[in-house]
């Protein structure tokens, strides 16, 4: 998938993250807010979460794959951070909580429509 394809399957993601989590806000428009932080969210998933992830090795396997989701949050966490401070517009997340259930709406909706978009 190019990377094109991936920020608009992400775009998407977010939007409905903001649309269905409660603590997930957009800052800059519901829009401009979901397409910045899925520009953020797409570079930080091919460079900072696969280290993350081999970091994490050891408390994912003895949580049998629970942590990674805790890795999902906060590289959204993350994404929604420098979004708004690089570019004055993302998503505020007020939660923990709202992290971990928006992170689990993104990876299941951008799942969904990767399936649907597929690899050309």
């Amino acid at each position: 998938m190019s990377f094109i394809t991936r920020w608009v399957v992400t775009t998407i993601a977010c939007a409905v993250a903001i649309w269905l989590v409660p603590g997930i806000v957009p800052v800059g428009g519901t829009w401009v807010g979901a397409v910045f932080c899925a520009l953020v969210l797409a570079l930080l998933n091919t460079t900072v979460k696969p280290v993350l992830q081999a970091l994490a090795i050891p408390f994912t396997i003895a949580t049998l794959g629970i942590f990674y989701v805790i890795v999902n949050a906060f590289v959204l966490e993350l994404a929604s951070w420098l979004s708004r401070n690089i570019f004055h517009a993302g998503i505020a997340i007020d939660s923990l909580f709202s992290a971990v259930l928006g992170a689990i709406v993104i990876s299941v909706v951008s799942m969904l429509l990767s399936g649907v978009v597929g690899d050309e």
